[in-house]
């Protein structure tokens, strides 16, 4: 009668953050968090706040993905301000837990960054075709979003 089944912890509502903006509809989160798993599986893919700024300061490109359950909120309150500098498409997720299940990681992650491109060696053609049609499709979507936003 009082144990914690997996749909009574999907139904309480997530504590969002105020600046989570653009955040994510469930169809736009849906693909996001799909593409997250696709780039996670070809090795294209910066988990955590300490490495997704170390890639963007350093150049690297690519569609930056934040959680907006994150608490306490300065923990990555300069990301966005970081992406939008150096011209990284950036969008909220609701949920770090489903970021982290995306990354294939146990931990709940702030933050992740999709690359272009592999940091190590070279994808074959078929997984490259895919990872750049959702990129594509899901950037496209967040810049959508954004421009609404303003």
């Amino acid at each position: 009668m009082g144990s914690d089944t997996e749909t009574e912890k999907k139904r309480t509502p997530l504590a969002l953050a105020p600046i989570a903006k653009p955040l994510a509809g469930k169809k736009l989160c849906k693909r996001t968090l799909k593409l997250v798993r696709r780039a996670s599986e070809a090795k294209c893919l910066k988990r955590g706040v300490k490495e997704v700024v170390k890639s963007i300061r350093r150049g690297n490109k690519g569609l930056c993905v934040i959680a907006g359950n994150i608490s306490p909120i300065d923990v990555i309150t300069h990301v966005p301000i970081l992406c939008e500098e150096a011209n990284v498409p950036y969008i909220y997720v609701p949920s770090k837990e489903d970021l982290a299940t995306a990354g294939t990681t146990k931990r709940p992650t702030c933050c992740v960054l999709v690359l272009t491109k592999p940091t190590k060696g070279e994808l074959s053609e078929e997984v490259k075709e895919k990872l750049k049609s959702d990129y594509d499709q899901v950037v496209t979507e967040v810049a959508e979003a954004t421009s609404a936003m303003f």
